[in-house]
């Protein structure tokens, strides 16, 4: 069985999300997949339409939680697991409306810690790159930076995904 929380961290398109959900497939559980992405142009709606393809309907629930994720998180039932994919698109969404990030992340992890069903976040480390050349770019990937230790803090489980391999940063694979 996973633990109460697990992070799922790599770069883009390094697997992190058919891996989180193989993770998922493994439980007897029922699955919640809450979805973070927003469809603002062709390329992201094609990408959401081949995670959809990828997952399959068979078994997953999806809340679709660009913002808010609180309540999703709080409906979640003990017999449920949930995947939250992802943390990078939920911190993006949140920085474009001028949220205060502080108390979004502070809302998040209070959230993630009183949920009933474990939880897997997916999240882009975006640290491994150069340091970005505008100041939105580097407040963003500071405030990734941040959310993604402050998740690893509270998680059981990290795993580094690495052209589809997974890393296991801490904790142990179930």
């Amino acid at each position: 069985m996973l633990p109460p929380l697990s992070l799922v961290l790599g770069g883009a398109a390094s697997g992190k999300s058919r891996w989180a959900e193989a993770q998922i497939r493994k439980t007897d559980a029922r699955r919640l997949y809450i979805a973070t992405a927003e469809a603002y142009d062709d390329e992201m709606r094609a990408k959401i339409a081949s995670h959809q393809k990828a997952r399959g309907a068979d078994g997953w629930t999806t809340v679709e939680a660009p913002l808010n994720v609180t309540p999703a998180l709080a409906d979640a039932a003990p017999d449920q697991i949930v995947l939250l994919d992802c943390a990078t698109l939920w911190l993006s969404n949140h920085m474009l409306a001028d949220h205060d990030l502080a108390a979004e992340e502070e809302g998040l992890i209070s959230a993630l810690s009183g949920c009933a069903a474990p939880v897997v976040v997916v999240s882009n480390e975006v640290g491994l790159s150069v340091v970005p050349d505008n100041a939105l770019a580097r407040r963003f990937q500071r405030a990734q930076g941040d959310l993604n230790k402050r998740l690893a803090a509270e998680a059981g489980l990290v795993v580094q995904m690495i052209a589809g391999l997974p890393l296991v940063l801490k904790g142990a694979l179930p």
